[in-house]
């Protein structure tokens, strides 16, 4: 019977830890697209996200990978869109959708000029950095 229960407590820790493992925060990169062009201007700290009020296309978040340096989507992400406004620093969510694109002319209809596009993953597992677009 003590065989037993540490057989099934060995089976648990090690599936705990596979679950952990597979589930670590922030763990894929990701970034901001505009018709499968990178916003971010350039993938680092110092990277700045910028479009002007009149920007088309549209805006999408996905996992990225970097080869022949080049930054390279290689999956979706679902994103829920909010925008700070640049008086008060207030936050307010655009709409309860949750999306894997959206026109970009929609959410700029919402904007003025110095305010901000801020995009919110869903899931932790997702490192995107460069979260918050300027308008400009």
């Amino acid at each position: 019977m003590k065989t037993m229960n540490r057989m099934w407590c060995v089976v648990g820790f090690v599936g705990a830890s596979l679950i952990g493992q597979a589930q670590a925060k922030f763990s894929s990169c990701s970034a901001v697209f505009l018709d499968n062009r990178l916003v971010v201007d350039e993938y680092s700290p110092m990277g700045k996200c910028v479009l002007t009020q009149d920007a088309q296309g549209t805006l999408s978040v996905a996992e990225v990978t970097y080869e022949n340096n080049q930054w390279h989507q290689t999956a979706a992400i679902d994103f829920m869109v909010a925008i700070r406004d640049k008086n008060s620093k207030t936050l307010t969510m655009f709409s309860k959708e949750v999306y894997q694109k959206v026109d970009i002319k929609n959410v700029l209809s919402k904007c003025n000029k110095g305010d901000a596009i801020v995009l919110l993953t869903l899931k932790d597992t997702y490192a995107l950095p460069h979260n918050e677009i300027e308008i400009h």
